[in-house]
């Protein structure tokens, strides 16, 4: 996923479908110095974990 398209989905008041490793997640934040991502698994919202948005695919 591109960062812009990211940072899009991190401040819209609705869910997209955004998956990492084939598990649907939510973005949390967008840090654009180093193109990362914080989320979490929709199941697990403790668990959040910076990934790089490329890793992240909307669907």
């Amino acid at each position: 996923m591109e960062l812009g398209r990211a940072k899009e989905i991190a401040a819209s008041p609705v869910m997209a479908h955004v998956t990492y490793n084939g598990t649907q997640v939510y973005i949390q934040n967008v840090n654009e110095a180093d193109g990362t991502c914080s989320i979490y698994e929709l199941k697990n919202p403790d668990a959040r974990i910076e990934v790089p948005a490329q890793n992240l695919l909307e669907r």
